[in-house]
């Protein structure tokens, strides 16, 4: 009888135990890249990617408002923190999407949207990421694509979540997400970009 206690009480702490195993082995990346409903969209196809929140991040303004951000005064970006698996998917293969997904020749913003609260960065969390974003920068301008390159490289600050009606728009609000993309006309400018376009 002893023993079936204690082998209850092992499953029962067990289990949780494992369940945060897991979930601790998965890694974050923070990307600006102008609108973040479009990049939630973006991200939330990669294979290996298991969360992505929208929100704010490099500014000064403790726990901003979506109104403050978008004024322009805060120094925030709007961002998105991508949680992933590193047995499916990398850092590497994470930041070739997100430059396939802004235009990093634009220093004013991305697509319709300008001004600094839309600009595109990739915030760095390890000097691990920092290489390996410096990097991918590096290896694009090698290309001979782009004369230069405005998407900037910083230090992760702290990530405050948008509110909940910005969480997920493109799945909660579809027709309202797709008519902004068309008319913002982000899917036409990527194809400039990048020689080609995919449906989004």
């Amino acid at each position: 009888m002893r023993f079936l206690v204690f082998l209850s009480i092992l499953i029962s702490v067990g289990f949780p135990m494992s369940n945060y195993a897991a979930t601790n082995t998965f890694k974050t990346a923070i990307f600006a890249g102008g609108c973040f409903w479009c990049m939630q969209s973006d991200f939330d196809k990669v294979p290996g990617v298991v969360k992505t929140v929208v929100g704010y991040t490099g500014g000064t303004l403790v726990n901003p408002s979506y109104e403050q951000v978008s004024e322009g005064g805060t120094g925030h970006f709007e961002a998105i923190e991508v949680t992933y698996n590193p047995k499916v998917t990398n850092y590497k293969k994470l930041l070739n999407n997100f430059w396939h997904n802004v235009d990093p020749t634009d220093a004013n913003g991305q697509f319709c949207d300008k001004g600094m609260q839309y600009r595109s960065a990739i915030f760095y969390a390890n000097t691990n990421q920092q290489a390996i974003a410096t990097d991918s920068k590096q290896q694009l301008l090698k290309t001979k694509r782009f004369k230069n390159i405005a998407t900037l490289i910083l230090p992760a600050s702290t990530f405050y979540p948008a509110e909940a009606y910005h969480q997920d728009y493109y799945k909660k609000n579809p027709v309202r997400y797709k008519f902004y993309r068309y008319t913002c006309g982000r899917d036409k400018r990527l194809a400039q970009v990048w020689g080609q376009l995919s449906e989004k």
